[in-house]
């Protein structure tokens, strides 16, 4: 079983920037890609980004790219989201993911950690 804790969030004014943390814990391998998601209030879930912790292959939704950078520190077992240029549509709760290559599904979800960008 593994978890995942997300941390980071917080207030920035619009063009600042934060960096998000996932860090993953209990049963840990590089077999995975690991995503970044969102969800504003009244709104869905949306994709923002994702890494393959195999070779480091990193996805993009269209409206962060160029703005938002996933990385990660394998020894330490966790994932970062830098993220630049922010406004004020980039606030919301964000949440870390993981799933196996080979499916879709995300299916292990941490608990999310709020950003909110005053203008």
């Amino acid at each position: 079983q593994v978890q995942l804790v997300e941390s980071g969030g917080g207030l920035v004014q619009a063009g600042g920037s934060l960096r998000l943390s996932c860090a993953a814990s209990g049963q840990t391998s590089s077999g995975y890609v690991m995503g970044w998601f969102r969800q504003a209030p009244g709104k869905e879930r949306e994709f923002v980004g994702s890494i393959n912790l195999n070779d480091g292959t990193t996805s993009y939704a269209d409206s962060v790219k160029g703005r938002f950078t996933i990385s990660r520190d394998s020894a330490k077992n966790t994932m970062y989201l830098q993220m630049n240029s922010l406004n004020v549509e980039d606030a919301a709760v964000y949440y870390c993911a993981r799933r196996r290559p080979w499916t879709r599904q995300y299916n292990t979800w941490g608990q999310g950690t709020q950003v909110t960008v005053s203008s």
